[in-house]
């Protein structure tokens, strides 16, 4: 095989190679690494022996994520506040097509956040079979490992990502009326508007990785949470654009001072309330979501 056909055959592969890297790692910067890295590695291979070039690249990056979680785990042991996934715009089929709710759900930055209590060879094995579809006795190829344990280790995934209750997500005409009244609540400073959208126990995490100013803590409930949100209006918004977009399979809002993306704004609803509100301020964070705004 010409190197022109590799990288052909390659890139017939990538979008799923990112989509399973993302979801095992919650960073599009380091999943396209691995995708890269897989890249080379297939490059570098004896290809006449690839019999199946999917199922090879896909166990190569799989076990890549492997070998990331663990360092990836003691870099969020020491991050600077609140560690939340990196967001990636999903309306543009980037995680491949989300045309069902449990699709979009599988890819929310609730689901990857609950992803963490996993370990890595759990979170592995969830991965595969929720996501991708793929049987216990190909998960057991990927990961060397026996059907059985693997059997089990799923079963033991699903039971520890289960174990809260589920949020379901409204439609995305209902999300953006309610992101389009939080917006009008927070600008006009409406105290009263912004209560009401919230429910009683909502939680805010705010992500700036030590890059830019942001809460250090969650933030637990109304009163404190509308507190902060119109402080942060108040001290930050000022020549600050807000749209929505579809994040992570929900709507969520784009804060924009030019061409650059500041902030984005990702928000869990239960019962027509705002339960949880996602702040992912670190700059790091941001530019792949940068790259896809340029490149539409």
């Amino acid at each position: 095989m010409t190197e022109p056909e590799t990288t052909d055959v390659f890139e017939s592969h990538r979008g799923r190679l990112f989509g399973l890297a993302y979801r095992m790692l919650g960073s599009a910067a380091d999943a396209e690494d691995m995708v890269q890295d897989a890249y080379l590695r297939f490059r570098g291979a004896d290809l006449a022996d690839i019999e199946r070039p999917g199922a090879w690249l896909a166990k190569v990056v799989t076990n890549l994520c492997l070998n990331r979680l663990t360092s990836a785990r003691a870099r969020h042991e020491v991050y600077p506040g609140p560690w939340l996934p990196e967001p990636v715009l999903t309306a543009d089929g980037t995680l491949g097509p989300l045309e069902s709710a449990e699709r979009r759900d599988a890819v929310s930055l609730a689901l990857l956040l609950l992803l963490e209590r996993l370990t890595p060879t759990e979170r592995a094995v969830y991965v595969l079979r929720e996501a991708f579809a793929y049987s216990h006795r190909e998960i057991a190829g990927v990961l060397d490992l026996s059907e059985a344990n693997c059997r089990q280790l799923h079963r033991r995934a699903v039971r520890r990502v289960t174990a809260d209750e589920t949020r379901f997500q409204p439609s995305a005409t209902q999300q953006e009326g309610l992101i389009a009244s939080f917006v009008t609540a927070a600008r006009e400073g409406d105290l009263a508007g912004l209560e009401q959208l919230l429910a009683a126990d909502v939680t805010l995490w705010s992500d700036g990785g030590g890059k830019v100013s942001a809460a250090r803590r969650p933030i637990l409930g109304r009163d404190k949470v509308v507190r902060f949100l119109l402080g942060v209006v108040e001290r930050y918004t000022a020549g600050v654009d807000f749209t929505v977009a579809e994040v992570n399979g929900a709507t969520a809002l784009l804060a924009l001072t030019g061409d650059r993306i500041t902030g984005v704004v990702a928000f869990d609803v239960h019962d027509g309330a705002i339960v949880g509100v996602r702040t992912m301020l670190n700059p790091d964070k941001l530019e792949f979501m940068e790259r896809q705004l340029a490149a539409a």
